[in-house]
């Protein structure tokens, strides 16, 4: 009779689902019930923003559709309020509810746009300045420095300018939701170099980058296959925490009145166009929008929080 022990037919059975549900990092995602209603109202976000075309009552972007009779109506709760207007309308006569669906929408896209190009820009400098080194790396990081003694709402407003005196207003705002994608990456992408060069420089001293240097691959291939994997880990956690300040930047940029133009409102613009109308009384324009923008940073700072405790083994 052998003493081997018999394996866990279940444990064996289980699906990719059912294994991950397990595992340590959801074990504390289901312990903690703040976590899980951030998840919830950050889901919910997304399927609003994604879905507004279908769920929106109205079009805010459609002129045919607006009437400027219907300007600055009240909550439907209010004394003058419209049923067909729960959260009332702004001074275009756009309903608000349905403006701040595609205005989460907007702020949503740039946030994932400007923080996608300041992962691919940071994790590939970050890459090449941890894995050559030399005077690679020295250059890499001595423009990181640079670019930290700048606050990086400073350097958004610096490349939407020089962006803004290249172009004539028209193709501005065209391309208005680029530029601020460029600039929100081009403010960003530091934390990432950073990040994945000091993890670089440990993993690149491994036994598996020593072989596979040893078998003639080529760096671009060890880097790609082997290093970034393992470098990972970190990325991930800065990836939520900036998506947060990514929509926070782009809400103040559409506030400062250098985002998204007004015909097509983020929910920074439609913060700023409510403010001119706080203290006369239309305090719906601006608190909801700015209600919906507060929600949904707070839901994935939250996220951001658990995932990097989550990730961290010292607290495992």
């Amino acid at each position: 009779m052998s003493d081997q022990p018999v394996p866990n037919v279940a444990e064996s059975e289980k699906g990719w689902f059912a294994r991950t549900w397990d595992s340590d990092i959801f074990y504390s995602f289901r312990q903690s019930k703040i976590v899980m209603g951030a998840a919830l109202i950050t889901f919910l976000y997304f399927f609003l923003a994604l879905f507004a075309p279908l769920i929106a009552p109205s079009n805010p972007f459609d002129l045919a559709s607006i009437d400027l009779m219907d300007s600055l109506t009240p909550p439907a709760w209010e004394k003058d309020g419209v049923s067909k207007f729960p959260l009332g309308t702004d001074d275009q006569g756009r309903d608000l509810l349905s403006a701040i669906m595609y205005g989460t929408r907007i702020s949503l896209g740039v946030g994932f746009a400007g923080v996608a190009f300041a992962a691919i820009l940071g994790i590939s400098l970050g890459l090449i300045s941890g894995y050559v080194g030399g005077s690679v790396d020295t250059i890499i990081m001595r423009i990181a420095d640079i670019q930290l003694t700048f606050p990086a709402i400073l350097i958004a407003l610096l490349i939407d300018g020089t962006v803004s005196g290249l172009f004539p207003n028209t193709q501005r705002e065209e391309s208005a939701f680029w530029v601020l994608v460029l600039a929100i990456g081009l403010s960003f992408w530091v934390q990432y170099a950073r990040t994945v060069r000091s993890s670089v420089l440990v993993e690149k001293e491994r036994e598996y980058v020593q072989a596979a240097r040893l078998i003639g691959l080529k760096p671009v291939t060890i880097m790609a296959r082997h290093v970034l994997p393992n470098v990972l880990g970190p990325v991930l956690v800065i990836i939520t925490i900036n998506l947060a300040l990514a929509i926070i930047t782009e809400a103040t940029l559409s506030f400062l009145g250098v985002g998204i133009p007004i015909t097509q409102p983020s929910l920074g613009t439609l913060i700023r166009i409510g403010q001119d109308f706080l203290f006369s009384g239309e305090w719906w324009i601006t608190i909801f929008p700015g209600a919906a923008l507060a929600i949904l940073v707070l839901a994935v700072n939250l996220l951001g929080d658990w995932l990097r405790d989550a990730l961290n083994p010292k607290l495992r």
